[in-house]
């Protein structure tokens, strides 16, 4: 009897043991290439934002709440975490981040304090390419060559370079989303259902810092198979859902002292404020901020700012396109992204890129809340022109010839992504220097 408990017991540990294994192995990384690609995104986005963070003040000064650049609330974000509406459970997170950056700043919120959270971020959004980077891999195969081109792709994208550097809930969304993709993109290519208690942490994780994003983590359950075909897989499905709501509920309640009629009348009066700007075309929002301005740069507007105790400042903002090229790059990039949903209709990986990715839409440019300043939303999606443009070589890759011409498009768009991106940089350091 004694042998055999303690035989069980090994069991049990190795059974554990091969669990933490393939924990680490999914969310780090696990090859030479993907360490490789770690180490230049933080190499590159790293200098970048630790030049930011010694040299301007831009990244976290006390008397900025919000808006010194493209509408992020970089001071408010770190200290309280954002509204609790939109980010229930930033709160907390935001709390170890703001009391690791200030241990490594003796306290004090100066130059130090800044780099530091430029690091937490220059960590995440490299980590979030890293998961980007596997995807393209492991699940949909490609090339190395071609894998590398796409993740550069995304590295160079508007959204990747300012998230690099600042402090957001959108940040670490990104992460967060890219692994989660992976994650399940993993579990469902070996027929496997996400465990409840993986669907448990993603939502309170994902949803917590966005409230809309949990959405997305259910998603994938739905095309976990013959769920809709087994009283008993469709069942545990709707169980695991339930059991998610139930805790990320219970610890938004607890986060607002269970006064939940603060979240009616405080969610309405936040999405009028951001649902009702009408000084610009609503298909040119779309075009410039939602679908553009997370990836290409468009022109910089300068604002007059306030922070409502007699402190003025300068902020930096967004327009719309000015010249016909960036339309044309962001509609070849939908045409991509389309063609790639056709090409891949029966693919459930692919669903559940495009049905995520209907979600954003559906919230920002039909309900229109944010439409005006979405560019800043990037975190929540951005990784999805890669994915989708990755399955469109894929489907092609019996098809020398196409595939070819699909590439000069590509590398064509990459070719102007990077040149664009870098002139509006160097225009965002001018700004730096002449108010920062």
């Amino acid at each position: 009897m004694g042998f055999y408990l303690l035989l069980q017991k090994t069991l049990k540990v190795s059974k554990f043991k091969k669990k933490f294994i393939e924990f680490l192995k999914l969310v780090f990384p696990s090859t030479g290439i993907e360490f490789i690609i770690l180490l230049f995104f933080l190499v590159v986005y790293g200098c970048l934002g630790s030049y930011i963070a010694i040299h301007y003040k831009i990244i976290f000064d006390s008397r900025i709440p919000w808006d010194a650049y493209f509408s992020f609330d970089n001071k408010s974000i770190v200290m309280t975490g954002g509204s609790f509406e939109r980010h229930p459970l930033s709160y907390y997170f935001f709390k170890r981040i703001r009391q690791l950056g200030l241990l490594f700043s003796d306290g004090k919120m100066d130059g130090n304090f800044r780099f530091a959270l430029a690091w937490f971020s220059n960590i995440a959004v490299s980590m979030s390419i890293v998961q980007v980077f596997k995807y393209l891999k492991n699940i949909i195969q490609l090339p190395l060559f071609i894998c590398i081109l796409l993740i550069l792709f995304l590295g160079s994208f508007s959204t990747t370079i300012l998230l690099s550097f600042t402090p957001e809930n959108f940040t670490y969304t990104f992460l967060l989303l890219t692994l989660f993709n992976y994650y399940s993109a993993l579990k469902l290519r070996k027929d496997q259902k996400i465990p409840a208690l993986a669907l448990v942490f993603s939502g309170i994780g994902i949803g917590g810092l966005t409230i809309t994003n949990i959405a997305k983590v259910f998603v994938p359950v739905a095309f976990e198979k013959d769920v809709f075909k087994s009283w008993k897989k469709f069942g545990n499905a709707v169980f695991r859902i339930i059991l998610t709501c139930i805790c990320f509920i219970i610890l938004y309640l607890n986060r607002i002292h269970f006064k939940y009629d603060n979240i009616f009348s405080k969610t309405n009066e936040q999405y009028e404020k951001f649902s009702n700007v009408n000084s610009t075309p609503i298909w040119d929002m779309i075009l410039s901020y939602f679908f553009g301005g997370n990836v290409l740069f468009s022109n910089f507007i300068v604002t007059d700012r306030n922070n409502m105790q007699g402190y003025k400042y300068k902020g930096l903002l967004m327009d719309v396109y000015s010249s016909w090229i960036p339309y044309l790059f962001i509609a070849t990039l939908l045409v991509l992204v389309f063609l790639s949903y056709f090409r891949n209709f029966r693919n459930k990986l692919v669903q559940i890129l495009i049905i995520s990715f209907l979600l954003d839409i559906i919230i920002h440019c039909v309900m229109r809340f944010g439409l005006h300043t979405s560019f800043i939303y990037g975190g929540h999606f951005v990784f999805v022109y890669p994915l989708l443009i990755g399955w469109l070589f894929n489907s092609y890759k019996n098809s020398p010839k196409t595939l070819s011409g699909l590439m000069v498009i590509f590398c064509i768009l990459f070719a102007y992504l990077v040149i664009n991106n870098y002139l509006r940089m160097v225009e965002f350091f001018s700004f730096l220097n002449t108010y920062y």
